[in-house]
């Protein structure tokens, strides 16, 4: 046998056929692609009967707890504890999601599992909240208001009631097409994961099922760790995030968004960008609309870079595995920044983490641990592309000269009382810190210089060693008296479509004669697939009202996403003369450009005018469609802020009819000039 002879056999040994081809040829054809997740197996009758007894049981026992802890805001707070396991099961048999036949038999275990919660729950009991070792928890979401779960590690050291606080390691999951929630608790009620490191809690979060932790699945993280820290003391300073697979992609994405909320970041494989990744790994041709490209910059981590300036970060990759260009895209990213990326590389390993190099990586990462996190750094390198992440330790961005171009912030404290700050892209800027954190002196005025102009009217430190200021570019750096009015993006509040589902919405069905026959039929279509599709890819349930029943407090509380036009659906007819675009039987006007209302519907989004401080969407659900479910890269919004739709032509996989124009409002919420 010749030396090529053993290579191939050694490369079809790293990699299977299925990893060669990633996920085949056939997951390019936008024409027709297979369904994520797919049907599961049929329940038979005998066990259908089963589960849905068990269920109503279950059913009975949370309601009886709700009526017994009304009054008692603890208790009942324990109740999502128990309602996670109804959930999950409610869900697999409703939808057909047992993917495999002993799945079943797991699901009857978990509603054991859920009446034992219950049991001891109207007992005025939680043991589980005291236990070490492996314990599912969840909470309710604000997105949806569904019950959603997690899993943690909580280490033998934890004594219940101790004040001594502890390190927390995020982990987030490979993807798994498969992964019902039915299967993520039976996974962490019986498997302590990758690294279980001593002395640490380790969070498992869901995150929404195979996304890749963004949009709702980013919003999974931050409302799971913070139900963990209200039942165990977790070190703030001492919060890691770590990865693989497509757990990875989610490490690398929270490790340069929110660089200064953890004391280390370690990602392995997954990928880092969207267009080579693709390429590479799934061997696509990709082309991309002008708006695709720039919208890539909200996910594509090498773009974002510069932020592991603030936090230490070990990356790795096995030595034969093609996910090993994640990392090394993103150390190409760093060393234009000047900073060398620490990659370990598992000798001879494809898709997986060796022994040595687990050790490795725990070593290091509790060496960093002993520091933790450096809350008041006297330098920081900030960039962002977008308001949505607007933070980096002491300073902000509140206003950029332009979205999804390159906003930078370079600060530093120096001798003198000195804060110099050098911007760019930048129209507003906050410094603040904390009460205890402000290390200038308080005696001393702060001298303060922005792009090289001294700042006037400084306010000085306060005695809690507190300092903040805001300032806003008008022909110069000028200190910001109050809040800006009229309307402008924001953090929050500043697009594209999607970023309106990564906080509580509310779906707004008409019930009015529409315009067209056929644009009105689109629009049920489009709320119908928006319905559906949050279901099966963000696993909540969307909450849904008619035009005829959304009250003041629906308007006060979340996004409307207001499906129909001005004839069909009252409340959109309401707004419509605060909205940017004309719109009568007979002609649609947007950007200026008028296009017939017979068969073009416009989509965007915009601030509620009755509540500017939230959004309202029109005619749109989450912007990538089913091709995009087939690979996590590709899981970025598809649409900008407004587009208009020509719904006599197909809804395929990947758009909801031909888009006839499609762009970005500007910082003031207005059409850009063409």
């Amino acid at each position: 046998m010749n030396s090529i002879h053993r290579l191939i056999i050694a490369l079809l040994a790293l990699f299977p056929l299925s990893a060669v081809l990633a996920d085949g040829p056939k997951d390019n054809a936008f024409e027709n692609v297979r369904r994520i997740p797919k049907l599961g197996v049929e329940v038979t009758l005998a066990d259908r009967v089963e589960l849905t007894a068990g269920l109503a049981r279950l059913k009975r026992d949370i309601d009886e707890l709700e009526r017994k802890w009304t009054k008692d805001e603890t208790k009942k707070a324990l109740i999502t504890d128990v309602e996670i396991y109804h959930r999950a099961v409610w869900s697999a048999l409703s939808y057909q999601e047992f993917f495999k036949p002993n799945e079943i038999k797991i699901a009857k275990g978990l509603l054991r599992n859920g009446r034992d919660r219950a049991a001891l729950l109207l007992e005025g009991k939680a043991p589980w909240t005291q236990q070490s070792g492996l314990v599912v928890r969840g909470y309710r979401s604000k997105i949806d208001g569904s019950v959603q779960p997690y899993g943690l590690v909580v280490p033998e050291s934890w004594v219940a009631g101790s004040a001594h606080k502890h390190r927390l390691d995020f982990w987030f999951h490979g993807r798994g097409e498969t992964l019902s929630e039915v299967a993520f608790l039976n996974q962490r009620q019986n498997s302590m994961g990758q690294f279980a490191p001593t002395d640490t809690f380790v969070l498992h979060p869901y995150g929404r099922y195979s996304n890749a932790n963004k949009f709702a699945g980013e919003i999974d993280l931050f409302e799971a760790l913070e139900h963990a820290k209200k039942y165990y003391p977790i070190d703030e300073d001492r919060i890691a995030v770590r990865g693989f697979s497509m757990g990875g992609a989610a490490c690398w994405q929270f490790a340069v968004h929110y660089s200064d909320q953890w004391f280390a970041a370690s990602p392995g494989a997954g990928f880092s960008e969207t267009p080579d990744f693709l390429k590479v790994f799934q061997g696509e041709d990709l082309n991309p609309t002008w708006y695709e490209k720039k919208l890539w910059r909200l996910y594509d981590c090498v773009d974002w870079a510069g932020n592991l300036y603030q936090l230490p970060t070990i990356a790795y990759s096995g030595e034969f595995d093609r996910q090993k260009q994640a990392a090394d895209m993103m150390e190409k990213a760093l060393a234009k920044e000047g900073i060398d990326m620490v990659h370990i590389i598992g000798p001879g390993m494809g898709h997986k983490i060796d022994p040595g190099s687990k050790l490795e990586i725990d070593r290091r990462l509790a060496s960093i641990a002993r520091s933790g996190r450096q809350r008041v750094p006297s330098k920081i390198h900030f960039k962002t592309y977008t308001l949505r992440y607007n933070r980096m330790h002491w300073v902000t961005a509140d206003a950029l000269g332009e979205h999804w171009e390159k906003a930078t912030i370079d600060a530093e404290l120096g001798d003198d009382n000195l804060v110099s700050v050098d911007t760019k892209n930048l129209t507003a800027l906050t410094l603040h810190f904390q009460s205890g954190d402000c290390p200038l002196d308080i005696r001393q005025k702060v001298n303060l210089v922005v792009d090289g102009q001294h700042i006037d009217k400084t306010p000085r430190v306060m005695s809690d060693r507190s300092w903040k200021v805001s300032l806003k570019k008008e022909k110069k750096w000028v200190v910001a008296t109050g809040a800006e009015s009229g309307l402008r993006k924001r953090h929050e509040l500043q697009g594209p479509i999607d970023d309106a589902f990564m906080d509580s919405f509310l779906i707004v069905k008409p019930t009015g004669v529409p315009i067209n026959k056929a644009t009105g039929a689109w629009a049920q279509r489009e709320a119908s697939h928006a319905i559906q599709h949050w279901r099966r890819q963000f696993r909540g349930e969307a909450r849904v009202k008619t035009d005829q029943a959304v009250t003041n407090d629906d308007i006060r509380d979340g996004n409307l996403i207001l499906f129909g036009d001005p004839e069909s659906n009252r409340l959109l007819k309401m707004l419509l003369p605060d909205l940017p675009i004309e719109w009568t039987k007979g002609k649609l006007v947007v950007n200026g450009v008028a296009q017939d209302a017979n068969k073009a519907m416009p989509v965007l989004v915009f601030p509620n005018p009755l509540n500017p401080e939230r959004y309202i969407v029109l005619n749109s659900g989450f912007t990538y469609r089913e091709y995009d479910y087939l690979n996590n890269a590709r899981q970025v919004p598809k649409l900008p802020d407004w587009a208009v739709i020509d719904t006599s032509a197909p809804i395929t996989s990947r758009v909801p009819g031909k888009v006839i124009d499609a762009g970005f409002f500007d910082e003031k919420w207005r059409f850009k000039k063409k």
